[in-house]
């Protein structure tokens, strides 16, 4: 049950269930611990690919905020008392 959970984890690259598997782990045989241990090998491997991806929309998001502030009109705020 346990490994079949991770599995699907693993497939539809859900790091937070991944995490929560990770929580409580069962007794398993020493073929199920290696298939464990090639599944979170996969499940590393997805969470890098995640992490950079974000990183990478982060930097175009950072990026198109710095054109946008770079293109805004200056605005001069005065405080004129007299008008």
């Amino acid at each position: 049950m346990w490994l079949n959970q991770l599995k699907v984890a693993v497939v539809t690259k859900d790091v937070e269930q991944v995490s929560t598997l990770l929580q409580d782990i069962p007794e398993l045989t020493t073929k199920e611990l290696d298939e464990a241990s090639h599944l979170l090998r996969e499940a590393a491997l997805i969470a890098k690919e995640l992490r950079d991806e974000t990183a990478q929309t982060m930097k175009k998001i950072k990026k198109n905020i710095d054109f946008l502030h770079a293109t805004e009109s200056n605005k001069t705020q005065k405080f004129d008392i007299t008008s």
